[in-house]
């Protein structure tokens, strides 16, 4: 193995620095992408069986108790209940935002070593075939094996290159795709209970259709 990377050449060094940038944040994001962190199973329970103002003290508890993307969108609902249904949902939008691009940092790092991978290892090849046929140029050579294995070591940062933008690929894919998925999920949850909390409770006393006693007095016809 540490031939193979000493072989590729001065831009092995820098394949293998993108590869330690690509794990780094393929494990970060899947840690901080975790169900748990961003819409934990109990509290999306208690949305669904908040049926108004009065079950938002458990909610809120909840959200304190296990921080997460769903209970900071949460508080900022709750927090502003004063405020009329519409502006109510402008500051949660914007905060929804805030949250989505927090969910999507290191994203754009794994789309960057996407492309820059392989355009780093056709460098590597092609800086190794230059140097390669300039010492054939100089020296010459008898034997077609050594030609060989000089092309092959200089292909080795090609390979060295997709190797480590196709894992990158896959998870960029997987996260992005998971991003968008748990943003529409917390965009339903939070407008069910939206509605809910500024629903107009129905007054007791209103009837349907007249009473009894409305409507007795029989219309007057004509006196003949």
């Amino acid at each position: 193995m540490w031939d193979f990377l000493l072989a590729g050449g001065p831009f092995m060094g820098l394949l293998v620095l993108t590869s330690i940038v690509s794990v780094t944040f393929i494990v970060e994001r899947g840690l901080a992408l975790r169900r748990s962190r961003v819409v934990p199973a109990d509290l999306e329970t208690l949305l669904a069986e908040c049926r108004g103002r009065d079950d938002l003290p458990l909610v809120q508890s909840t959200c304190e108790k296990s921080p997460s993307t769903l209970s900071r969108l949460v508080a900022t609902s709750v927090a502003h209940l004063g405020w009329p249904r519409n502006d109510n949902g402008n500051a949660l939008q914007t905060r929804a935002r805030q949250e989505v691009v927090s969910l999507e940092r290191g994203l754009v790092v794994l789309e960057v070593v996407v492309g820059v991978a392989p355009l780093l290892g056709l460098l590597g090849t092609i800086h190794g075939l230059i140097t390669l046929f300039g010492d054939i140029g100089q020296a010459g050579v008898s034997d077609n094996s050594v030609l060989a294995r000089g092309i092959a070591i200089a292909l080795n940062t090609t390979l060295m290159g997709l190797l480590i933008a196709i894992p990158s690929l896959v998870a960029w894919s997987y996260f992005t795709k998971k991003v968008e998925t748990f943003a529409v999920e917390m965009e339903n949850l939070l407008d069910d209970l939206l509605r809910r909390l500024y629903r107009e409770p129905t007054p007791s006393g209103r009837r349907k259709g007249r009473s009894s006693g409305e409507g007795s007095e029989e219309p007057q016809g004509r006196r003949s």
